[in-house]
């Protein structure tokens, strides 16, 4: 009886762990979204028909960090949307427990600031989940491909949280530019740097 009770908790202390660990991966395949916009449309990465890629940012209001990087998020888009990579940002935050990040005061900061992409609210926290999205901002620099949006990179945007640096690794501008030209990004993969997600509390 003491072993197989053992047995169950070991069971169930793996199956936390690899819940815990879940998300995507480089190389894996993206599933699309239908997510509130915040001009109140729904958006798709299947709208997006002469897309080569996505730069996919999950940030919100409130974070430090997203503050911080909020002018790269922009100046990404500004840069890549016309290459065919727009930037597609995603508030993962419960507003419940961060009510600066609630979907009124997203359409406030995205009308103040002129944010030149999507803003969406992942009201369900489903497709946080799915990405594996622990911090805010958290990007993933998605490949359209015949079979799918290929993830290729995933990680900072790059490696100076307080925008300070002059000689900054810009992570997501190298794998874009590398896939730009046929190339595959030489780091596919780094820490995101930021605000923990803020998740919904079990009922």
């Amino acid at each position: 009886m003491k072993k197989l009770l053992v047995l169950m908790l070991v069971s169930v202390a793996s199956m936390g762990f690899r819940l815990a660990e879940g998300g995507y991966k480089p190389g894996d395949t993206a599933t699309d979204f239908k997510l509130k916009n915040v001009d109140g449309k729904t958006v798709s990465l299947a709208n997006y028909k002469a897309a080569k890629g996505f730069i996919v940012v999950f940030t919100c209001n409130h974070c430090p960090y997203a503050k911080a990087y909020e002018s790269r998020i922009m100046a990404l888009d500004k840069q890549y949307a016309v290459k065919g990579y727009p930037v597609i940002a995603i508030s993962p935050n419960d507003p419940i427990g961060e009510p600066a990040d609630s979907y009124e005061n997203m359409q406030k900061l995205a009308a103040q600031k002129g944010y030149t992409f999507p803003y969406l609210i992942d009201e369900t926290q489903d497709i946080t989940r799915a990405y594996g999205a622990k911090a805010t901002p958290h990007v993933y620099v998605l490949q359209k491909t015949a079979s799918g949006n290929v993830v290729k990179y995933i990680g900072a945007i790059d490696d100076d949280t307080q925008n300070a640096k002059t000689d900054k690794v810009k992570y997501v501008e190298n794998a874009v530019d590398a896939l730009l030209v046929g190339k595959q990004p030489e780091v596919t993969n780094t820490k995101a740097i930021g605000c923990g997600i803020k998740w919904k509390k079990a009922a």
